[in-house]
């Protein structure tokens, strides 16, 4: 599925976006005859409200789509998509209404409306289709809009079809694409190239655990990206309940969040070295599942106690983040669905993250408004740090007692980056129910922010 905007030399409806304020100031610029029908249609120009005005053939001479209040607005992640979901099919253009510093991200909310996870049925998303107007970069839209369909449609794909083998195929996939360079090491390979706890997870099950690494660009800053690839969660002997195992088709999440910034940053051509590493496993129940109670030696050498086989995203993590902190990059950003408590905190829409870096927080949270992508910086709070120290190995996976567990999550996670920059996301990459732009499934969250922020932090 390709998200794109209308061909600009088609014929298109007018589209005027009126805010509630301002419709009777519209209307007393118009015929009669307009004004009677918009009256009689009931149109009162509330948010998503849509009308068409036949011309004297019948055919739409001009639409109309309600903006609402600033106020309604304000609780919607795009606004206009409302409108863009009601429209019948046909191209629109915008004639008036729609502020200059909307324009952006209304146009990238309408083209999400396109998205839909078709494999399995078919679904009907909207038909409208929208002229990109004069003044945005429509090319750089339909890149946003893309990455986002790649990210939904890996998240939304089942286990069943979409194990180690099938992420590592993606990612060849889009490395090929790019002309990027893709390796893997996998199955027994992990231990002799000294990824041991990516092995240790992702041993017991049908597919090969593996290491997945894509590089890309010859010049500029360095930047590394680490995505959670565990394609099914069980929850390992620490069996997961049956409802809470239910959505576990996304703990790839991570990864497939790293793999849509990924097709930004290349389809942008900017002007950076980039480095992708997936590792990719299925924690799964098996005679050589790995046990609450083992105690694992990582890459970096340190000791971990296992006290819940469920927590293994920051295990398979923190070896990749080690080989990542050895490349001396420049930034180091993980992205990773990795625990319950981030939700709690937070809920489903807003994107978490870890930095020491005021700088980069303030340019990430400024772009997370500009970019329609919310994210909250959370703390690495270092009193926790004894919360993950067990006493009879360096690291504890999952300390008892209930408190704090995303940030110290994110605190185990920084125990393996060295003098590396270093951000950590506690992402959810899961819409729970149909929304403007944003269908129910898979969802990305935090790329179009760090996208937007990445010449800041990374002085481009």
């Amino acid at each position: 599925m390709t998200l794109s905007f209308a061909t600009p030399s088609d014929p298109s409806v007018p589209l005027h976006v009126i805010a509630q304020p301002d419709l009777d100031t519209w209307l007393s610029s118009q015929s009669d005859q307009v004004t009677s029908w918009v009256r009689a249609s009931g149109f009162t120009a509330a948010l998503g409200q849509v009308v068409l005005i036949p011309g004297p053939e019948g055919t739409p001479e001009h639409a109309l789509a309600g903006y609402g209040k600033s106020s309604g607005r304000a609780r919607r992640r795009f606004p206009l998509a409302t409108a863009a979901m009601d429209l019948p099919e046909g191209n629109y253009h915008i004639a008036s209404g729609l502020p200059d510093d909307a324009l952006a991200t209304e146009c990238l909310g309408w083209l999400l409306t396109g998205y839909a996870f078709d494999r399995y049925a078919s679904q009907s998303p909207a038909k409208a289709r929208l002229v990109a107007p004069e003044g945005v970069d429509a090319a750089r839209i339909e890149v946003l809009a893309n990455a986002e369909a790649l990210i939904r449609d890996l998240v939304n794909t089942p286990a069943s079809e979409m194990g180690p083998d099938q992420l590592q195929a993606a990612t060849e996939a889009l490395a090929q694409e790019f002309d990027a360079v893709c390796e893997v090491v996998r199955g027994a390979s992990l231990l002799e190239q000294n990824f041991p706890l990516i092995h240790t997870v992702g041993r017991a099950a049908a597919q090969d655990p593996r290491l997945i690494e894509m590089n890309w660009g010859s010049a500029g800053p360095k930047l590394t990206l680490v995505g959670k690839g565990v394609c099914f969660d069980t929850g390992g002997l620490n069996l997961k309940p049956g409802n809470s195992m239910a959505l576990m088709k996304k703990d790839m999440g991570g990864a497939a969040n790293v793999l849509g910034l990924a097709r930004m940053i290349m389809a942008l051509n900017l002007p950076l070295q980039l480095r992708v590493l997936i590792p990719a496993v299925e924690n799964a129940v098996a005679g050589d599942a790995f046990r609450p109670g083992d105690i694992l030696t990582s890459r970096k050498g340190l000791t971990v106690e296992i006290n819940n086989t469920d927590a293994e995203g920051r295990l398979v993590l923190a070896d990749a983040l080690a080989l990542a902190d050895e490349g001396a990059p420049d930034l180091v950003i993980s992205m990773a669905t990795l625990t319950g408590a981030a939700r709690v905190a937070l809920g489903p829409d807003l994107a978490p993250f870890y930095t020491d870096d005021d700088n980069a927080a303030g340019a990430l949270a400024l772009a997370g408004q500009q970019a329609a992508d919310p994210v909250w910086r959370m703390p690495f709070h270092e009193p926790y740090e004894t919360m993950i120290e067990p006493g009879i190995a360096d690291l504890d996976n999952a300390p008892s007692g209930g408190f704090a567990g995303s940030i110290t999550a994110a605190l185990f996670l920084r125990r393996f980056v060295g003098d590396s920059r270093y951000m950590h996301f506690d992402i959810y990459s899961w819409q729970p129910g149909n929304a403007p732009g944003r269908t129910k499934g898979g969802l990305g969250q935090g790329p179009r922010a760090l996208l937007t922020a990445l010449p800041e932090m990374l002085d481009l």
